[in-house]
């Protein structure tokens, strides 16, 4: 049941108003590749391009214990980058490591397993977030939580291996928003996006999905709100309503936010979001929502911004580092997920919203305190 009167909600906690997404310098050296061929095809329009798109900013994934490491990288790059450059940064994080992650697909698998895997989700990996995070409490941090872990609790559970996940994650989850409980430490919970769990029948069990993690968290607990359409292709605000969109009250992420969120609010949740547009297909590139791998013809999506025209979104952001493959699929001679697709990113290059600015030069941008390559 939906709330009778409006929920007030409190804007004035937005971690992205008046701050710069940080940039992912390791992210922009990749990059480089793009550029290089654009060059050589004598594009330089797309080249300045490519110049623009490594200055922006991006999250960082920690998508295992080995890469740690990243996040000294991306606490060293923002400190420098707020106190010599004089800007204030806010830091995007993907945490992505729970035991039996993507137990539907299988292209993001990772490292740990069972309830042993859980044990060590705990003791090696979310516990080093949590002293590496209270350390650098001069940054603020936007931390988006296990991407599609919550989507595949709701609609996957007739999978064996995501039935048998289930409460290891649902504890894992709880664990993790436990130890981030920091001022500096700004969580979203990922809600997948509105092909996924924006029907009409899905909306109320997301909300209840969500409460429930929550509460096992502790009584005290809080999130910043949610995180929608990471890793995914769909616009903020369609231009066009595709035809598998019927029936679906969420056919863009605009309207996606719009219609989760009175039920979160029923729950007693933050009905606050941001909204992943690293890359956005264009129209008609899919046949049915289903197609999530590599989605061709797509293009870079409207980069940081917070003037969204939604009063629940904080703001539009870049996750999912844009050229990195989603696995093996979708396009013939596509790696595996997360290595390099230089053919990809020179599409979505290709195709940027107008937002994506060519830089006025070919040469590349940089300060004495970034990093050389």
């Amino acid at each position: 049941m939906l709330p009778t009167s409006p929920v007030s909600r409190d804007v004035s906690g937005n971690p992205f108003a008046g701050r710069k997404l940080t940039i992912n310098h390791s992210y922009g050296k990749k990059l480089e590749a793009t550029f290089d061929a654009f060059v050589e095809a004598g594009d330089e329009l797309n080249a300045r391009k490519t110049r623009t798109v490594q200055t922006t900013g991006t999250f960082y994934w920690i998508s295992n214990i080995a890469s740690l490491s990243a996040l000294d990288e991306a606490i060293s790059v923002a400190r420098a980058e707020q106190n010599q450059g004089g800007v204030p940064q806010v830091v995007g994080l993907v945490l992505y490591n729970l035991p039996d992650r993507d137990c539907s697909a299988g292209e993001s698998a990772g490292e740990l397993s069972g309830r042993d895997g859980l044990r060590r989700y705990k003791e090696e990996y979310v516990n080093a977030w949590a002293v590496r995070l209270a350390r650098a409490s001069d940054l603020t941090f936007a931390v988006v939580v296990e991407p599609d872990a919550i989507g595949n609790m709701v609609t996957n559970q007739g999978i064996p291996l995501c039935a048998s996940a289930k409460p290891i994650q649902e504890e894992g989850i709880a664990y993790a928003i436990s130890k981030l409980q920091l001022p500096n430490v700004n969580l979203y919970l990922d809600a997948s996006h509105g092909g996924w769990l924006g029907w009409a029948d899905n909306l109320p069990l997301a909300a209840a999905q969500f409460k429930e993690i929550i509460t096992l968290s502790g009584n005290t607990t809080k999130v910043r709100g949610f995180s929608t359409n990471v890793s995914n292709y769909n616009p903020f605000q369609a231009t066009v309503r595709e035809n598998y969109t019927e029936w679906n009250p969420s056919w863009d992420e605009d309207h996606y936010t719009s219609s989760l969120a009175p039920f979160l609010e029923a729950q007693g949740l933050p009905a606050r979001f941001i909204t992943d547009q690293s890359r956005v297909h264009l129209p008609g590139a899919r046949a049915e929502w289903g197609e999530w791998c590599n989605v061709s013809p797509s293009g870079l999506g409207r980069p940081q911004a917070t003037d969204t025209g939604n009063e629940y979104v904080d703001s539009l952001v870049w996750v999912k580092p844009p050229g990195e493959s989603d696995g093996q699929c979708g396009l013939e001679g596509a790696p595996p997920a997360g290595v390099w697709f230089n053919e990809y990113v020179k599409m979505l290059v290709e195709n940027a919203h107008e937002d994506v600015v060519p830089a006025e030069s070919l040469e590349r941008t940089t300060k004495s305190w970034w990093p050389q390559y």
